[in-house]
């Protein structure tokens, strides 16, 4: 590979955070896990249903130009099982493919009853790279068997032993929406852990209180709250990087607003549309 191409490439995986970004700035709320929740294996939802969909469109910027990069759609649905089934899927525009090309689908499982996930599958192309995941969890016994290759066909078994119950990326999301936070003080920090790509990554998360009148360019006006979670530092995000989140002050609790600083540029996503919410979007002011 060429010079050009190289530094092509380099900044192209650099849209991978605005897909990530999404899933992960619902972790944030996690933290609030550890302290809120008196029991990890189980929770109630009342915040979602089966039908919603949130669509958020990707920017990345550039030399000082946003380029309309994707989007990400997560989506919930019924199943005979009692169970949701969480589909998530990223794609670049055409537009941008010749710069870096992305199709990602994320699949999950949860219990109704308790929101813990059954079965996780990721399904990644990011532009020469591509790979397979399967998390079947045994919640019960506490262990996670993981299937992982290049492609279904052709993967790798392994099993691992779980402290606790556990939630795979999107699971948590959908987890965490459900917890109460309101009696959070403006600058209160919580721990975070993930676990992702075969180990546990320990975090913080900064609630930043709320801001009643929040713009969104070409969306409007909202009630929000905002938080900044810690993020890894290394080959994505530059040291020190502190993401911004802006979730619905409302009875749903999405995400509208996320923006961060990248190695190279930085990225946002911008909640697009949404549909099927269990409650009226009260969070718009305009």
């Amino acid at each position: 590979m060429n010079n050009s191409l190289r530094k092509n490439n380099l900044k192209g995986r650099k849209f991978l955070p605005a897909l990530k970004l999404v899933c992960l700035s619902f972790l944030l709320l996690f933290g609030q896990w550890e302290i809120h929740a008196q029991n990890s294996c189980f929770m109630e939802n009342t915040t979602f249903q089966a039908g919603e969909e949130l669509t958020y469109k990707l920017y990345y910027n550039w030399n000082f130009v946003w380029l309309s990069a994707g989007e990400v759609t997560f989506k919930i649905e019924e199943t005979p099982n009692e169970e949701y089934h969480i589909g998530v899927v990223g794609k670049t525009y055409s537009s941008y493919e010749w710069f870096f090309k992305v199709n990602d689908r994320y699949d999950t499982w949860i219990y109704k009853k308790n929101l813990l996930p059954t079965v996780a599958v990721r399904d990644v192309q990011e532009g020469k790279i591509s790979f397979y995941q399967k998390i079947v969890f045994n919640q019960s016994e506490k262990t996670a068997t993981t299937y992982y290759g290049d492609n279904k066909d052709r993967v790798e078994k392994t099993v691992s032993l779980l402290n606790d119950c556990a939630h795979d990326l999107v699971s948590v999301i959908y987890y965490a929406r459900n917890i109460n936070y309101t009696d959070f003080k403006e600058g209160t920090e919580f721990p975070v852990r993930i676990f992702m790509d075969k180990a546990v990554y320990p975090l913080r998360v900064k609630y930043k209180g709320k801001v009643a009148n929040k713009y969104v360019h070409k969306k409007g006006r909202f009630r929000t709250i905002h938080f900044s979670p810690q993020v890894l530092s290394g080959n994505v995000f530059k040291e020190g990087t502190q993401p911004e989140v802006y979730v619905s002050d409302d009875r749903n609790r999405i995400p509208i607003l996320i923006e961060s600083a990248v190695s190279v540029g930085s990225v946002k996503a911008v909640l697009k549309s949404y549909k099927g919410l269990r409650y009226d979007f009260t969070s718009k002011i305009d």
